[in-house]
């Protein structure tokens, strides 16, 4: 289905995952709307539940009530969110194109011109056409504001050919917020990229971050992240652990495990072990290279 997707004209790409993602969040019963706070310092992370099992982030500049939102595929809760949290609103912080990242981009922009109170928007993400209504492109290292918060972009392409993560350091806290490319104990599928590409944005630019930087992923997937992490690597108690944590917790507890942190990936997920002779053992292979591709074919297929 996503091979098809890809060879499609984007318009229509994104249409039919639009369809998609609105039947399927119809569909649960238990869909969990609920906000999650997380209070820092100098910022604040609202992690806002969207469409199926997506997150949207706004992120706030605790001094000067500034904000930023991280991929609004659900503009009426992005700007629902923001009044009540009584901030500023005119940041879009896209990961990449995909519909249920960046599809509520154009409707959110029309909404600011339609309403000079609210001031500019500027939306972010790398150089790609297929983002709506892009106004920033940006590409490794570039860097923005929020605030006085000082963003800086890390470009992880693979998933999709311009995705970009965020990055943001203060004396006292650090965050990063992947999209689809580094999911709690997993990664996202290689639609566009090569394994390379993903070794060097897991092994090569995430895996140096510090180890408690908070990880802000795009999906709520952990509960089988976590079982084949432990197919994987039956004795990692690390692992193990957290998979007992998902299992016990209902939908709204597994999204409290969100956000994890680059040191607890780096015990807990395989994609980013593939230097382990454990992970390399178990698809047969000697390299870690050869095991980043393997193992995330194994995953397809799980």
């Amino acid at each position: 289905m996503s091979a098809l997707l890809n060879r499609l004209p984007h318009r229509l790409s994104q249409g039919l995952t639009a369809a998609y993602f609105t039947v399927n969040s119809w569909s649960i019963r238990r869909r969990s709307t609920a906000v999650q706070t997380t209070d820092m310092t100098r910022m604040t992370v609202k992690k806002i539940p969207a469409l199926k099992d997506n997150f949207m982030y706004l992120v706030v500049c605790n001094e000067t009530k500034s904000a930023a939102i991280v991929d609004p595929v659900e503009p009426d809760r992005v700007l629902q969110v923001a009044k009540e949290s009584g901030v500023s609103l005119n940041k879009v912080l896209t990961t990449h194109h995909h519909w249920d990242h960046a599809g509520g981009n154009a409707d959110l922009f029309k909404r600011y011109q339609a309403d000079s109170s609210l001031g500019p928007l500027q939306i972010y993400g790398g150089n790609d056409e297929r983002i709506d209504n892009l106004t920033n492109p940006v590409g490794q290292d570039d860097t923005l504001e929020i605030g006085n918060l000082k963003v800086r972009c890390i470009s992880t392409p693979c998933h999709t050919t311009s995705h970009i993560c965020y990055y943001i350091e203060t004396p006292e806290d650090k965050v990063v917020f992947t999209g689809d490319t580094l999911f709690l104990a997993g990664c996202g599928r290689f639609f566009e990229g090569t394994p390379q590409q993903m070794y060097d944005a897991l092994i090569t630019k995430l895996s140096a971050l510090p180890d408690d930087t908070k990880v802000y992923c795009g999906h709520e997937y952990a509960l089988n992240n976590l079982r084949f992490g432990n197919t994987v690597e039956p004795e990692n108690v690390d692992t193990l652990q957290l998979l007992n944590i998902a299992k016990e917790a209902d939908l709204e507890g597994r999204r409290a495990l969100v956000p994890s942190t680059i040191g607890q990936e780096k015990r807990t997920n395989v994609f980013m072990r593939v230097h382990e002779p454990s992970v390399q053992k178990f698809v047969g292979k000697s390299t870690p290279l050869e095991t980043m591709q393997a193992l995330r074919a194994a995953k397809d297929k799980f």
